[in-house]
């Protein structure tokens, strides 16, 4: 803050009332659909009870698709580097890891409490033979991807990059691609997940502008999933259909 907006500052002079303390973090748990293999049943995640960035005290319905279609397609992470950014309460990534995953890099914001709470989630959810398969990380869209790519084994880059519900961040978009240009692995089996619900209805275009983008970087965009959830926020507005309905797509290069 610069000098002249620390003297125009009102603060002092009319000093804001207390801060009520934030909400408790909230639970919820996943439960495997039709699971593959027997190692594990269900996974408890904790929701931070707010943050500035959005609303984070409900389970997002675009994690439970994606977490499902992960449990499901174990062939495209396993033994492999997996990503995953503005993770929230990290149930995709953690999928992954449960699955054997090779190395999962779990990201967010870097802010303490949602850091802390990625760190909490994978501690209580992770199995035991898979906790040194994890790094956890801060990480700002668009940033180097070097402190990313260090911790994987030399010389490599993801083979499964995750983006549950990040599109509405229409600002975003170009930092997101960019990350996920220079992150990924040149393989073609290697892939961007980006599973995501029109929370806003009539910036739908908008949202859509991220696979226009993306097609113009080179992109091959393929909608693989539609899934209908009970609507996450009943007294939005929009369309209940809309808002109630996932899409999940594959980029490839």
């Amino acid at each position: 803050m610069s000098d002249t907006e620390d003297v125009l500052s009102l603060g002092s002079m009319f000093p804001e009332p207390p801060r009520p303390p934030s909400p408790e973090p909230t639970f919820s748990v996943y439960k495997r659909e039709n699971p593959p293999n027997k190692d594990w049943n269900e996974l408890k995640i904790r929701l931070v009870g707010s943050h500035p960035l959005w609303r984070t005290t409900c389970k997002w319905n675009a994690a439970l698709a994606l977490a499902t279609y992960l449990d499901h397609h174990t062939e495209l992470y396993a033994g492999g580097n997996v990503l995953e950014l503005g993770a929230g309460g990290a149930l995709p990534s953690i999928v992954t890891l449960n699955n054997g995953a090779g190395k999962v890099v779990v990201t967010d914001y870097p802010d303490d409490s949602l850091v802390k709470n990625l760190t909490y989630n994978v501690e209580t959810n992770v199995l035991s033979q898979y906790t040194d398969h994890v790094s956890i990380q801060g990480y700002i869209w668009g940033q180097s991807v070097q402190p990313l790519l260090d911790v994987l084994p030399e010389s490599s880059r993801f083979h499964v990059i995750i983006l549950s519900d990040l599109i509405f961040n229409h600002s975003q978009h170009d930092a997101l691609l960019s990350t996920c240009e220079r992150s990924l692995d040149t393989s073609n089996t290697s892939r961007v997940l980006v599973f995501y619900t029109h929370h806003r209805p009539h910036l739908a275009h908008k949202d859509m502008e991220f696979f226009s983008k993306a097609r113009d970087k080179g992109w091959t965009c393929e909608e693989i999933v539609t899934q209908k959830f009970p609507p996450m926020f009943p007294d939005d507005p929009g369309s209940e259909e809309v808002r109630a309905t996932v899409h999940g797509w594959c980029l490839r290069r």
